[in-house]
């Protein structure tokens, strides 16, 4: 999701370098089997390389920490099941209309957070992180946010270590999954709150990030670029209509649930006789600094 630091000249900037680089990270990475292999696409390995300025030496080291994460939270065998209640009130869910370059669309209200553990948030999140990256068009790698503050408050907000938590995986886990995220209609004191998140997030993510306020024009005309107003929801501007159904929603998922296991080529039932291990592995978020984030 998010970029390391870069420098001022690029490693790889040529296409030919960079498949050269893509080639060169297989090789440092070794023999892989199973989910590892099948994870470790092409695609994948640009994105890492990406992240890390086409370094390539970073770029194993920050892959092979998230094999290493992958394999013990199993994030693939997340089920809808196991998060179904962190989203009952719609306040993390998958949008049914793309944005204009039909990327997929994580719609986030953080004012309808309705449960204070910060791990059950973080497995929701991560839940829709796979299913949405798994849904992808092809040849598309990056999805767009869009988050709504109406209703949000001091009362419902996560705390600064699991929003630190939540940056830590995305950034290291999920790198160049981020096209945009829209900050929408967020109130005066969310400022303090963000002074101090966005410390962990880097520069180029940063630039990703816009802020839009429903009684500003050139920040409403900005959103029309992003997105087709017909199909946005007119909580964010547009002209349609918006309303989470969570049974609908669940039902929807458990189709998704079907198929990401046919994907990662494991049996959608099996994969949950030890529901109690994985419901209690830990998301591991090593001590970082600000520093070590964007290297």
């Amino acid at each position: 999701m998010f970029r390391g630091k870069q420098s001022q000249t690029n490693q790889a900037d040529d296409p030919a370098s960079r498949d050269a680089k893509v080639n060169e990270l297989r090789a440092a990475l070794g023999p892989l089997s199973g989910r590892s292999l099948k994870f470790c696409t092409d695609a994948c390995l640009r994105r890492y390389l990406e992240a890390r300025n086409w370094n390539l030496d970073k770029a194993k080291k920050m892959l092979k920490e998230t094999l290493k994460w992958r394999s013990t939270y199993k994030p693939e065998e997340i089920r809808w099941h196991e998060v179904a209640h962190e989203g009952e009130t719609g306040k993390v869910s998958k949008a049914n209309f793309h944005d204009r370059l039909g990327r997929t669309v994580l719609i986030m209200r953080p004012g309808r957070q309705n449960t204070a553990s910060p791990e059950g948030n973080i497995r929701h999140l991560v839940y829709l992180m796979e299913n949405a990256s798994l849904n992808l068009p092809e040849g598309e790698e990056q999805m767009s946010w869009l988050i709504d503050f109406n209703g949000w408050s001091l009362n419902t907000n996560i705390s600064i270590k699991t929003a630190r938590d939540i940056i830590y995986i995305l950034q290291n886990h999920y790198p160049e999954r981020l096209a945009l995220v829209v900050l929408y209609s967020p109130a005066r004191f969310f400022e303090a709150f963000w002074k101090v998140v966005k410390y962990f997030i880097d520069v180029k993510t940063s630039e990703k990030i816009k802020f839009v306020y429903p009684n500003n024009k050139d920040s409403m005309e900005l959103m029309k670029t992003f997105f087709d107003t017909e199909n946005l929801p007119s909580e964010f501007g547009g002209k349609a209509t918006l309303n989470y159904d969570h049974e609908e929603f669940s039902r929807l998922m458990a189709l998704e649930d079907v198929k990401t296991a046919k994907f990662w080529g494991f049996d959608n039932v099996a994969s949950h006789n030890n529901d109690d291990v994985h419901s209690k592995a830990k998301v591991m978020p090593a001590p970082m600094s600000v520093a070590s984030a964007r290297n």
